[in-house]
C-alpha cells in the first residue's frame, strides 16, 4: 500500500478507534498480547532474519540487543500491554467544571489526539509499546520502522491486525509503513493533512531531521547523554551498584548513563574502585586530565566525549570541585533526558533535584528507571526532553487532547 493510501486511510479511521469502548480497548489489547505469545515462534523467526543482516551489516552491539527478540522478550512486551489495558483510560474524563455568573458551565474533557504517526529505528518493542497506548486513548496509529528490524516490525505488526480482525475491529487502527526509503520518510514527515502529531524514536540524526523537517507537530524525544554525580558524602557501595547499574545493565538504551562526574575529595580514593568495578564489563574510561593522572590507564577524554552518548561500553569521567561545577557541568553537556546523584546531604539532593534540568532527576538511584513500564505507564511511546505538552516517560495522559465542553440554557452574547 502506497504512503498516501495508508495516511489516508489512517485519518478516514480515527473516528471509528475514538469512539470504542473502554470495555472493547481492554479486551483487544489482551487478546493482541495473548496472541504476540502464542505467535512467539513466527516472530522469533523473522526476529532472527533481523539480527542476520544487522550482524552482517556490522550494526553495534548496542543497536543488536535493541533489535533481538525471544520468547521471553515478547512476553515482558504482552505484559507492558496487559499493563495498558489495566490502567484508568484517560478518554472522556472531565475536568474543572466551573459556572460562569452569567449561567454558563465551562469545563475541559479529555480526548484522543487523532492520528500519531511514529518513526523509529532498530526497536521492534516500539511496535507493540505504541500501539497499546494509543489504542487505549482512542489514537490511531501509522509506524514507520527502520530497515534493520523491518521483518520484526512486520511481523507484530501482522499479529496486532489478525487480533483486531477476530475482535471484528478495524485493522487500519495500526499501519506500518513498509517502505523504509529516506524519500517516504519525507513525504511522510509533510503529511499533515492526515496525521495530528509526529513522535521520533532514535539516534540524534533522526530526531533532528524530523524537528527540522516535519510540517506535522512533533513531540522531541531525545538522546540519552545521562550522568552519574557523586557527591563527597555518597555512600561508595550504593554509588558503585548504581554506576554498574546504569552503565553496563544494558549498554543501548537512552537512559544508560554515558557521563560520571565526581567530587574532587573523593575522586582519588572512589575512582581506582569504579575502574576496577567497570573493567569486568570491559568498560573504557575518557578522563578529563584530573581523573587521568588518578587512573592512568584510560583514554584522555575530549571535548565530544562529554556530550557523547555511547551507546557502547564506554564512559566519559569529570572531576569537579563542588557541587555547583557539577550541576553547571551536568547542565552544560546533558541532553535533557535522566541524570543522578549519590549522596548522603540532603541539600545537595535538594539543589540537585531543583537546579537540573531535565526530564527525569534522580537521589540515590539508576537513571535507568526511567521508562515507562517502571514508571507505571505499562510501556511508554517514548521518553520527551521537550518541555512543552509532555515530558519524559510518555503514557497514556501524553496522548491526549482536551477539548473545552460548555452546557448552557439559551445564553446569548451581549
Amino acid at each position: 500500500m502506497d504512503l498516501l493510501t495508508i495516511c489516508q486511510k489512517a485519518s478516514d479511521n480515527r473516528y471509528f478507534t475514538a469512539k470504542l469502548s473502554t470495555d472493547v480497548k481492554n479486551g483487544l489489547l489482551l487478546k493482541a498480547a495473548d496472541l504476540i505469545v502464542k505467535e512467539a515462534d513466527y516472530i522469533c523467526s523473522e526476529n532472527a532474519k533481523d539480527m542476520e543482516r544487522g550482524k552482517a551489516n556490522g550494526l553495534p552491539k548496542g543497536l543488536l540487543d535493541r533489535l533481538f527478540l525471544d520468547p521471553a522478550r515478547l512476553e515482558g512486551i504482552a505484559e507492558g500491554m496487559r499493563q495498558v489495558a489495566a490502567l484508568p483510560d484517560p478518554i472522556g474524563e472531565v475536568l474543572g467544571m466551573q459556572k460562569r455568573p452569567n449561567g454558563l458551565l465551562i469545563g475541559q474533557k479529555k480526548v484522543p489526539i487523532g492520528v500519531i504517526g511514529v518513526i523509529y529505528e532498530a526497536r521492534p518493542n516500539v511496535t507493540a509499546d505504541v500501539f497499546a497506548l494509543c489504542f487505549k486513548t482512542g489514537n490511531t496509529v501509522i509506524l514507520r520502522g527502520g530497515s534493520d528490524a523491518a521483518n520484526s516490525n512486520k511481523a507484530i505488526t501482522t499479529v496486532i491486525q489478525k487480533a483486531l480482525a477476530e475482535e471484528g475491529l478495524k485493522t487500519e487502527c495500526i499501519s506500518l509503513i513498509e517502505d523504509t526509503s529516506h524519500e517516504v520518510v519525507g513525504r511522510f514527515m509533510k503529511m499533515n493533512q492526515y496525521v495530528d502529531l509526529l513522535i521520533p524514536r532514535g539516534g540524534a540524526g533522526l530526531i533532528r531531521n524530523v524537528v527540522e523537517n516535519a510540517t506535522i507537530p512533533v513531540i522531541e524525544t531525545g538522546t540519552g547523554n545521562c550522568h552519574i554525580f557523586v557527591d563527597e558524602s555518597a555512600n561508595y557501595d550504593m554509588a558503585l551498584d548504581i554506576i554498574e547499574n546504569a552503565k553496563t545493565q544494558r549498554i543501548g538504551v537512552c537512559n544508560a548513563a554515558e557521563s560520571l562526574v565526581v567530587h574532587e575529595k573523593i575522586a582519588e580514593d572512589f575512582l581506582p574502585l569504579v575502574y576496577e568495578r567497570l573493567s569486568a564489563h570491559q568498560v573504557e574510561l575518557h578522563t578529563d586530565e584530573t581523573s587521568t593522572n588518578i587512573l592512568k590507564d584510560t583514554i584522555p577524554a575530549t571535548e565530544e566525549d562529554f556530550g557523547k552518548e555511547y551507546l557502547d561500553y564506554k564512559m566519559s569521567v569529570k572531576v569537579v570541585k563542588d557541587i555547583d561545577e557539577a550541576i553547571a557541568h551536568i547542565n552544560h553537556y546533558n541532553t535533557g533526558h535522566s541524570e543522578a546523584i549519590v549522596t548522603e546531604n540532603y541539600e545537595n539532593a535538594n539543589r540537585f533535584l531543583d537546579e537540573i534540568d531535565a526530564a527525569c532527576v534522580y537521589v540515590n538511584a539508576s537513571t535507568r528507571f526511567t521508562d515507562g513500564f517502571e514508571f507505571g505507564f505499562g510501556a511508554e511511546i517514548g521518553i520527551s526532553t521537550q518541555k512543552l505538552h509532555a515530558r519524559g516517560p510518555m503514557g497514556l495522559e501524553a496522548l491526549t487532547s482536551r477539548k473545552y465542553i460548555i452546557y448552557g440554557n439559551g445564553q446569548i452574547r451581549n
